[in-house]
């Protein structure tokens, strides 16, 4: 599977330390994902809402809420788009422009959703604004992630792109952690009928305020100094990047995909999707169910980061082996105490979000399966194909087997791609796989 890997010869820096200039750098980076990926993922936290206030009102809410969840999965399923254009310039010309850009992309729509008409003003064009703004947010966030962590890599020390990819996830999913609390605060402070009225547009004018301050913050980054590295010695792929990673780096494009396939249950469905299943499936209180999910969003936030620590100290292989089981377990334990009543839901659901902190290692993972010159395009490739697939009919698909099947369905869902995680971290074990360092 490593015949067609090829080593680019690009100076890489020595194992120092972390330095302070990376240190602001990672941090810069770090709070700039987590307001953009709070834009991005707000929306998932108010899907009944959103339901009720989209769509006609004799509609069935199971239908509604399928149909909020497919523009959930828009966002997804254009995201190959965003990324592959993003990552084309990102290859060429440079990583940084790409970078504030992206979160340029997301706080724009981001805002004009706070200030969109609903059904009941102007009838179906009101889904059909909403649908167009949330493309554009999955055109931005496309290039975000995969371009964010080739940032991050390429700026750390050689024995420190782990924590440095995980501090970033950590920082994405901090944003979760965001749009879980506003979530329970307005589920919180406003009733119902305000919630529909007007109180359901605050947590968008936030983030679109939020958006616009993270692309302010970015203008104090600098290239990477790989990349310069590149540049400066001629070394800037000239043919088309992405054509490139198909011919001659398919086991890397193979093996992000598998571990991006796990990526979206761990994010999507245990995080993002359980507090709306939650309470339609096992009659969990809103205001419970959204507590649970900020407990399980903190924990991950933190468990992402010693993931990435996991990864600089015994590699990457084994510490994805110890999250895909951890996660396998946690998940099964949560949705086992759901079916049978749900006393332990809090605890149950915060130590669930602690092993959705394979967040934290996957990243790793990805960004050593390119060499720098095609790094980022095929990390973009890879990543948002595998994740408009996955994550983008995961919602509907859980929405659609939870209906049909029980309220079992997302877990067992969720443990199966915890299997492919395993499997792929015992490749890596056996074959000693360790791609591109830098």
């Amino acid at each position: 599977m490593n015949s067609d890997v090829t080593t680019t010869a690009v100076p890489t820096a020595s194992s120092r330390k972390l330095g302070r200039a990376d240190a602001n750098t990672l941090m810069l980076s770090a709070l700039g994902g987590a307001l953009e990926y709070y834009d991005f993922v707000i929306f998932v936290f108010f899907t009944k809402t959103l339901g009720q206030l989209f769509f006609p009102k004799d509609m069935p809410t199971w239908l509604a809420q399928l149909q909020v969840y497919g523009i959930f999965a828009a966002g997804y399923m254009i995201r190959p788009l965003g990324g592959i254009i993003m990552a084309h310039y990102g290859d060429r010309s440079g990583r940084k422009g790409m970078f504030t850009l992206s979160v340029f992309m997301m706080a724009v729509p981001t805002l004009c959703v706070a200030f969109l008409p609903v059904y009941a003003q102007i009838g179906a064009l009101a889904p059909i604004l909403l649908l167009f703004l949330r493309i554009v947010q999955g055109v931005a966030i496309g290039g975000e992630v995969p371009g964010a962590w080739t940032f991050v890599a390429e700026h750390a020390p050689v024995g420190r792109v782990g924590f440095a990819c995980a501090s970033l996830s950590s920082g994405l999913t901090s944003g979760i952690l965001l749009g879980s609390l506003m979530a329970a605060w307005i589920n919180r402070h406003f009733p119902a009928a305000e919630v529909l009225d007007y109180a359901w547009r605050i947590p968008f004018l936030v983030g679109g305020i939020f958006g616009f301050f993270a692309v302010f913050l970015r203008r104090w980054l600098r290239e990477t100094p790989v990349f310069t590295a590149m540049r400066e010695s001629k070394q800037l792929v000239q043919e088309l990047p992405l054509k490139r990673v198909l011919q001659h780096h398919l086991p890397g494009v193979l093996l992000s995909m598998l571990v991006t396939w796990m990526l979206t249950g761990a994010i999507v469905v245990v995080i993002l999707m359980t507090p709306t299943l939650v309470q339609a499936n096992f009659h969990i209180e809103a205001s419970r169910a959204f507590v649970g999910s900020s407990l399980a969003a903190l924990a991950l936030t933190f468990a992402a980061l010693g993931g990435g620590i996991l990864v600089d100290a015994i590699g990457r292989g084994r510490a994805l082996l110890i999250g895909s089981v951890g996660l396998f377990l946690s998940i099964y334990a949560l949705y086992v105490d759901l079916h049978n009543g749900g006393e332990n839901f809090l605890l149950l659901y915060s130590v669930a979000g602690a092993f959705t902190g394979v967040a934290g290692i996957i990243p790793a993972v990805m960004v050593a399966a390119f060499p720098p010159a095609v790094r980022f395009s095929g990390l973009s490739f890879s990543y948002n194909v595998a994740y408009a697939i996955f994550g983008g009919l995961t919602p509907p698909f859980i929405a659609y087997m939870a209906a049909r099947l029980g309220g079992m369905a997302p877990g067992y869902y969720v443990m199966f791609t915890s299997v492919i995680g395993v499997l792929v971290s015992l490749y890596l074990i056996m074959t000693k796989r360790t791609f591109h360092e830098r």
